[in-house]
């Protein structure tokens, strides 16, 4: 199931084709800075410019490179853009060039291999459109001579470099804007610009090529010294109805090959603060089913990096911004329309950016307020919304922790549930924010500050369940959505009467889905996972759950309120209506633990970056099977051989799923190839590597204790496991983790039997689990018995077949002993073959590798 909320907060700068970053000064050496009256005017020109009839030139021989990124025009025509204000952003080349790119290391370069067949990008071209906001212009005009045919040249290519030109228009805005008047006053003496050549360390440089390459066709390079990660190419791609941004690779360069060290804000990555925050949001929404919401929503924003004069929102392009203020007074704004096929698109949200009348100042603090309003909801069932069907209802800049104060102004008869504390009740009068008298209010304030904030509407029943003191509300209506599957309407009764010697067929009508009707069971489980999870892994965060009715077969999470899919709603019985399979019928009630987990995961423990959401997805799953697992360990197996098995699936191309990529790709590895990639392996693989973490420990602990462990063990022996999990709750609350800082948490729990090479180490884990893609397949070979007084040593050859030469994997090697399976080891394999040998109890003629399949292995 796609959170998609959560991929939100994953956002992509090489997908939204922007930089939120601050944009220093220009150095002396760069060209004069392009003037204009507003913000407006700026933008418009930069979106819509053309090429310049006198700035067609003949080339030959000539490289453009930017870090990574090596671009030779070997023969051919180039003409640069109009001057933007003073300034030349851009060109368009044809002729004959080549491409270079090499990504840096293993996981890049399989990546780029999935989608061009090499590992590296070197590809010749016959046509190149650059976009550009420093002095390449200057730079390559003395290599240029004059070209006879210019006009002809301008007249052609003219309509293409101007349709191009939108895609980066709010890029160059973020870079130029800061050139705007300020007040009355230049803004380079309000920026205090230094006069020093050369400072490259307060450069802003950014570079996107799109070309037209021979073999590859239409893709982009992009070089942004400002993004997280500064290099990054890939292709757009249709399949279908459904267009996808492949990623072919992306990553950041050493410090000593960054332009600046100021990097991009959403991201989240550790050490780097975002240059501005938002403490605190005030909402009030007048909310007019079935799809309308009107809002005004206060801001309150910090600076912590000043020198910006445009900061980024996402919101929903469903929603139109009537006025954004700062501290009273009216800014600028522009609303710019997602680019098709980026994520931010698919998720129907556009980027806003806020542009301020002078340079924002370090320290300072500015109150917000945006007027908007729009057709954001759906109404999809009676009774039963759809909120975010259209993108983000509030101005939001991606995972951080904020305080929330929601009002919501509503029609009589529907019940509304928020994240957040409700504070005093549902209230009739007069709605102050214009809607009808009569309407409905409801307040509700967050009890620490949270990542992101929602709602949801309904005519809901609801039915109340307690984990301890905290209120489990499940909250549902009497029918389901447009759509919904139907029940088969015919079975054979068994023992039914007998007409002329065969079984009577009798037709039934199985009773229509009510998820009103089943609302209690789903708060009782709910509840249950919470006092699961609060024993092994600390307080639940919040005072209260609710959980209400989401259409479709996707869920999500927010703190302390979670949209669960009808499907969950839905009885034993009718899900035996709906022909699903036991596996079928796991998934969907699972639905419910792994949301609820997700209130410790993803809700109040965050990710880093993008390489590091899969933690969420895999803990949160992880929790709710352990809880499976307590109840009923034949469903867990089940459900983590379907998880192995889709791995393993191949596609139209026959490339198997797991070939999409490692864990730390994460919403990348949704792609045309594979539009599933990131839900397969973010909780399938994902979810293995929690597993062979747990029993690795589980083993280790129970060996060096001298106990032995049978093939299903005990709950009590997970302590290690538990014991890492507890420390990252305890520490990272409120904070983001990455995937190092989750594996350290574990390596503190290493007993000894698990240090590869003498160190208290999960390097090797890293390297080849988490960011590799190999599902291997283990034998035995040459194995022989060697009995001594009171002991027997077993030696000989594990295979490790289907990975990498350099792939180690921690094997657990069983013998039977009185009828049950008894751990004798964890062997380290590192390579094809691995021989060992180990002390077994006397007698033993038998030796088994992994029985209970602790590893993420392919099975014969």
């Amino acid at each position: 199931m796609t959170k998609v909320m959560r991929a939100f907060h994953g956002v992509f700068m090489w997908l939204l084709l922007v930089g939120a970053a601050a944009t220093p000064g220009l150095s002396q050496d760069a060209p004069k800075p392009p003037r204009a009256d507003s913000a407006e005017s700026l933008y418009l020109q930069l979106r819509g410019v053309g090429l310049d009839k006198s700035r067609v030139y003949r080339v030959r021989e000539v490289s453009v490179n930017r870090a990574a990124i090596h671009i030779t025009l070997e023969d051919g025509v180039i003409g640069f853009t109009e001057d933007v204000m003073g300034r030349v952003t851009g060109a368009f080349f044809e002729g004959e060039g080549e491409i270079l790119l090499t990504p840096p290391d293993q996981v890049e370069r399989a990546s780029m291999a999935l989608f061009t067949g090499a590992t590296i990008l070197e590809e010749r071209f016959l046509t190149a459109y650059f976009r550009f906001n420093d002095s390449t212009y200057a730079e390559l005009l003395p290599q240029l001579k004059p070209a006879d045919n210019a006009q002809e040249f301008a007249l052609q290519w003219n309509q293409t470099s101007h349709n191009l030109a939108e895609g980066d228009a709010l890029r160059l805005l973020m870079s130029f804007s800061q050139y705007l008047p300020a007040s009355g006053r230049a803004a380079t003496e309000s920026r205090g610009l230094s006069n020093t050549a050369g400072n490259s360390a307060d450069e802003d440089h950014f570079l996107h090529v799109r070309l037209q390459g021979r073999k590859l066709g239409v893709f982009d390079a992009y070089f942004d010294s400002n993004s997280s990660e500064q290099v990054w190419a890939g292709q757009l791609k249709a399949v279908e109805s459904e267009s996808y941004y492949n990623v072919w690779t992306s990553f950041s360069l050493p410090r000593s090959g960054r332009h600046s060290d100021v990097l991009n804000s959403t991201t989240g990555e550790e050490g780097k603060a975002d240059s501005v925050d938002i403490s605190n949001f005030k909402i009030i929404s007048d909310v007019k089913p079935p799809s309308r919401i009107d809002a005004e929503a206060l801001l309150q924003m910090q600076v912590h990096q000043g020198g910006r004069r445009a900061v980024l929102f996402e919101l929903s392009r469903s929603l139109t911004i009537k006025q954004v203020e700062a501290d009273g007074n009216p800014v600028e704004f522009i609303h710019n329309p997602a680019i098709e096929g980026t994520q931010m698109a698919r998720r129907g949200n556009d980027l806003v950016a806020v542009i301020f009348p002078q340079p924002l100042q370090t320290g300072q603090r500015i109150q917000l307020r945006f007027v908007y309003g729009g057709e954001v909801l759906s109404a999809v069932g009676p009774g039963l919304l759809y909120v975010g069907d259209r993108g983000t209802w509030y101005p939001n800049r991606g995972l951080a922790m904020s305080n929330f104060d929601l009002e919501f102004h509503y029609p009589p008869g529907w019940t509304l549930v928020a994240t957040g504390k409700r504070v005093g009740t549902d209230t009739d009068g007069l709605d102050m924010s214009g809607g009808a008298a009569g309407s409905q209010v409801s307040r509700w304030v967050s009890e620490r500050p949270i990542p992101v904030a929602g709602f949801n509407l309904g005519k809901y029943r609801h039915a109340v369940a307690h984990a301890g003191e905290v209120t489990v509300t499940a909250y549902a209506t009497t029918g389901v959505e447009q759509g919904f599957p139907e029940p088969k309407n015919q079975a054979v009764i068994p023992n039914s009467p007998v007409v002329g010697g065969t079984p009577q067929a009798i037709m039934i009508t199985p009773t229509s889905p009510s998820p009103a009707r089943n609302a209690q069971m789903v708060a009782d489980r709910s509840a249950r996972a919470i006092e699961f999870y609060s024993r092994h892994f600390g307080p639940y965060p919040y005072h209260e759950l609710s959980l209400t009715q989401m259409p479709g077969n996707i869920s999500q999470g927010w703190p302390g309120l979670i949209f669960l899919s009808s499907l969950s709603f839905l009885s034993d019985e009718e899900k035996t209506d709906l022909r699903m399979t036991p596996v079928q019928k796991t998934f969907v009630s699972e639905l419910v633990g792994h949301e609820t987990a997700h209130q410790w995961w993803g809700d109040s423990v965050l990710w880093t970056s993008y390489r590091d959401q899969w933690i969420s997805e895999a803990l949160a799953n992880y929790s709710s099977l352990m809880l499976l697992e307590s109840e009923d360990p034949v469903q867990f197996h089940a459900v983590m051989d379907k998880y192995r098995a889709d791995l393993l699936e191949k596609n139209k191309d026959g490339a198997r799923l797991m070939e999409d990529g490692a864990v730390t790709l994460g919403l990348r590895l949704s792609c045309s190839q594979f539009p599933s990639g990131y839900e397969a392996i973010s909780y399938g693989r994902g979810t293995w590597l929690l597993h062979m973490l747990r029993y690795m420990l589980r083993d280790a602990e129970s060996k060096e204790r001298g106990k032995g462990t049978s093939v299903e063990g005990s709950q009590s022996a997970d302590e290690l496991f538990m014991r890492g999990l507890r420390h990252i709750w305890e520490r990272y609350q409120g904070k983001p983790i990455g995937t190092r800082e989750l594996l350290q948490a574990f390596e503190q729990e290493l007993p000894r039997s698990l240090w590869y090479e003498g160190r208290k180490s999960l390097d090797w884990f890293y390297e080849g689990w988490v960011n590799g893609t190999a599902i291997p397949r283990f034998e035995l070979r040459g194995i022989k018995y060697s009995d001594k007084p009171g002991s027997t040593t077993v030696s000989g050859t594990i295979l490790q077949k289907d990975a990498p030469n350099d792939l180690v994997t921690p094997v657990p090697l069983y013998t039977t002993r009185a009828g049950k399976m008894v751990l004798l080891g964890r062997v380290f394999t590192d390579g094809p073959e691995t021989p060992f040998h180990v002390v077994a109890p006397a007698g033993t003629r038998r030796v088994v590798l992994d029985p209970d399949q602790t590893l993420l292995t392919r099975v014969r």
